[in-house]
């Protein structure tokens, strides 16, 4: 324990006994109920009449209840196993807040070959016989897996299949009479309602933290087919891959990320809803494996400006940031620019929403994509296909400055460029100022079109920033990135 410092810390807050007659209840039953001022008090009428329809509860869940009627179905997991040295991992995702996976805590580094994996997780029993769901991240790597039940017997488990596209995997011990979970309905939660975690974080087993939804349908960077549940509930390293249960004591969710700056929790958690969870367990109890639809797009939200930008009255649906050759995507006649705002006559109000209903379907499903192209609304039919699992310098061309308006030195790509890049067209951004620097345009960015219309030479860019529009929308590639830029001219 000299790693770790326990901190206890205690407060009360008293309450007068010459206040008014009014005045705050001990009694949580009475903390909803208001009772009239004394006639003869000259305090000011207050004005917070209570809202029509709004009913707050009495009470808290009854916790107590929950975890010990489930509790026994949350295990604890440790694993063995090796990886690469840390040293060996890109530098950029060590100050990634969301690479903060519950990993457990792993041994220092050796000096060389493979660096030993002592890892730790949670997860929680779905069949009496003994099938255990947790996050694939728990158990990746691993060459043995333990499950430590909570009447503190253990068992060797098998892992049955691995989903890191969902971050679910599936397990199995031999045992029987076992006790479970009940499944819930993510749909039916709503932001403010009460949720509990039962996991072990850092190792203690057994702990159960509350809180509320914060949040709906997240899409975090990475993770394309997980609508995510966001909470308030406290869960640290251990914590991933236990259950996070509603109010009634059914589990809506599989604790698998935190956003953190420090490695800890901050107050932003992320669960996987369990219905995904349990589509993806059944694939890989028939099949041994599990099969996603794919588009073949990649997305970006909207803002306020890339809304006026594409002629749209809110910034509501998907923009379409790039299409992959020979995608379903591009076989149905999307393209860059392409709003989606309906997928089979469903509403499409951010981004990820897209990327969720995509991952509901199946490969070979034909769906009806409601599209908004240049101002104008057509349906495009696409059939999803299934996810599958050094140059030397060549002589640049002198780059020339557009029109100052927008305040970039562009150029066009040399062959060789184009090559490695897989472009057809576009400009090199050599140097960059004014509007252009204000909307995070950096040197080195290609421009490929603008609001909507390919550029391959200056002299189209040019025309086309000098035209009447104050907002433009330039889709830049960044690397292996396409993202679109809002600019506002001066």
């Amino acid at each position: 324990m000299n790693r770790y410092a326990l901190i206890a810390a205690a407060a009360m807050a008293g309450l007068a006994g010459h206040g008014p007659a009014w005045g705050w209840s001990l009694n949580p039953a009475e903390w909803f109920t208001r009772t009239s001022a004394p006639a003869a008090s000259t305090s000011p009428p207050t004005t917070d009449a209570v809202t029509p329809g709004l009913v707050a509860p009495i009470s808290a869940p009854d916790y107590r209840t929950i975890f010990e009627r489930f509790g026994p179905a949350v295990v604890g997991i440790t694993v063995e196993g090796a990886v690469a040295p840390a040293r060996e991992r890109a530098p950029e995702f060590d100050n990634d807040p969301f690479f903060r996976f519950y990993r457990g805590l792993p041994i220092p580094p050796s000096p060389r070959g493979d660096v030993p994996l002592h890892g730790q997780g949670s997860g929680f029993i779905v069949s009496e016989d003994g099938l255990i769901l947790t996050n694939a991240h728990v158990v990746r790597d691993a060459n043995s897996v333990s499950v430590k039940l909570a009447d503190r017997r253990e068992f060797e488990a098998k892992v049955l299949g691995v989903d890191p596209a969902t971050d679910v995997a599936v397990l199995r011990i031999t045992a029987s009479g076992l006790p479970m979970v009940q499944f819930g309905d993510p749909s039916q939660l709503a932001v403010g309602d009460y949720v509990l975690a039962i996991g072990s974080p850092f190792g203690f087993e057994q702990s159960a933290t509350s809180g509320i939804v914060s949040a709906k349908g997240r899409s975090l960077p990475g993770d394309t087919y997980v609508p995510f549940i966001q909470t308030d509930v406290a869960v640290n390293p251990g914590n991933s891959g236990g259950p996070l249960f509603d109010a009634r004591g059914r589990v809506i969710g599989i604790n698998s990320q935190i956003y953190s700056r420090t490695g800890g929790y901050q107050g932003l958690s992320f669960a996987i809803p369990i219905d995904v969870a349990v589509r993806v367990k059944d694939q890989i109890l028939a099949t041994g494996s599990v099969r996603h639809a794919r588009l073949g797009v990649t997305v970006q939200e909207l803002n306020q400006g890339l809304a006026e930008s594409f002629r749209l009255d809110s910034p509501r649906g998907a923009l379409v940031a790039g299409v992959a050759p020979g995608s379903a995507a591009e076989k149905a006649g999307l393209r860059a620019g392409d709003v989606v705002l309906a997928l089979n006559g469903e509403r499409i109000e951010r981004s990820g929403d897209l990327a969720a209903m995509v991952g509901r379907s199946n490969p070979g499903d034909r769906v009806a994509l409601d599209v908004v192209r240049q101002g104008k609304r057509e349906t495009l039919t696409a059939v999803l296909a299934e996810l599958p699992g050094k140059t030397e310098a060549a002589p640049r061309p002198s780059s020339e400055r557009s029109e100052r308006r927008l305040g970039v030195a562009v150029r066009p790509l040399a062959p060789q460029e184009r090559q490695a890049a897989r472009l057809s067209t576009g400009l090199v951004v050599e140097d960059v100022s004014g509007p252009a620097q204000r909307a995070g345009i950096e040197p080195g960015d290609v421009i490929l079109s603008v609001n909507g219309k390919p550029v391959a030479t200056v002299e189209q860019l040019r025309g086309l920033v000098n035209g009447d529009a104050r907002q433009l929308a330039l889709l830049v590639q960044r690397g292996d990135l396409r993202i679109f830029v809002p600019v506002r001219l001066g």
